[in-house]
């Protein structure tokens, strides 16, 4: 069965091979591109606006079609800002399910030790740069967001949204101070 099915393939691609195709049997091959619309076809598409007689063509001007004018982009107002709520971002980072008991632990310790870096650095004690914060700051943030991205969407978003507050609460010696 599997020679006859060989030989069969055999054959039709031998046939296909031998036989030339004339010339005149070939379609011309043709490239066309996609004709501009004509200005009557573009006015059609507008909106009806005041017909204007249009000066007659001669030899040397042509006949422009009246533009109408262009509609200014409408101005969206920005979303407000949810204000920033610590006390219940912090509830909801203890009652997710999204993180484990000894994982919740550990990111415990340390936002503690970044809080301990920060009263360092306002107190003069100069350990670290506030640039060395700030990225101390994105990497604990970031590992959060990993914690609970998949199983918990909400959390996740809110603290996206306010981990710039977050960091002008931390970047501002008084605002700091207070929390």
């Amino acid at each position: 069965m599997i020679r006859y099915a060989a030989v069969l393939l055999l054959l039709l691609t031998a046939g296909c091979a031998s036989a030339p195709v004339p010339e005149a049997a070939q379609p011309p091959v043709v490239t066309t591109q996609p004709a501009a619309p004509t200005p009557a076809a573009t006015l059609a598409k507008r909106p009806a606006a005041p017909r204007v007689a249009a000066p007659r063509a001669t030899a040397t001007t042509p006949v422009v079609a009246p533009r109408t004018p262009a509609k200014p982009p409408v101005a969206v107002p920005p979303a407000a800002a949810a204000p920033l709520d610590l006390n219940a971002l912090e509830a909801q980072l203890r009652a997710t399910k999204a993180i484990g008991v000894f994982t919740k632990i550990s990111l415990k310790n340390q936002v503690d030790d970044l809080m301990k870096q920060f009263r360092e650095h306002y107190g003069g004690k100069a350990t670290r740069t506030m640039s060395e914060l700030r990225r101390s700051y994105d990497l604990l943030i970031m590992k959060v967001l990993s914690l609970v991205q998949d199983d918990d969407q909400m959390l996740a978003s809110a603290i996206v949204s306010s981990r710039e507050a977050i960091w002008g609460l931390l970047s501002d010696q008084t605002k700091f101070a207070n929390l």
